[in-house]
């Protein structure tokens, strides 16, 4: 399962997978000055109104939860040698 992590001016919000209808509110809300987005809750709720301006420090990151573990260490093979 994919989760999107919106950060805006250093506060993190959790999307659930689609965001792209989001992106482009935010989007348009910043290049028409400014405007409220609703950003919808991870699993239930109203969301919660936020306030886009141009220049506001806004990051997007894709987490990947549930999905395949990294191999620990002790179970990588270098060079044929088990670390």
């Amino acid at each position: 399962m994919i989760v999107n992590r919106l950060t805006v001016d250093g506060k993190d919000y959790f999307l659930p997978d689609p965001v792209d209808e989001l992106r482009a509110k935010i989007l348009e809300a910043v290049k028409s000055g400014g405007g409220y987005v609703n950003i919808p809750p991870l699993r239930s709720g109203p969301g919660i109104d936020i306030l886009f301006s141009p220049g506001m420090p806004v990051t997007w990151t894709q987490i990947d939860v549930g999905g395949e573990q990294p191999p620990r260490s002790a179970d990588v093979d270098v060079d044929g040698l088990d670390i």
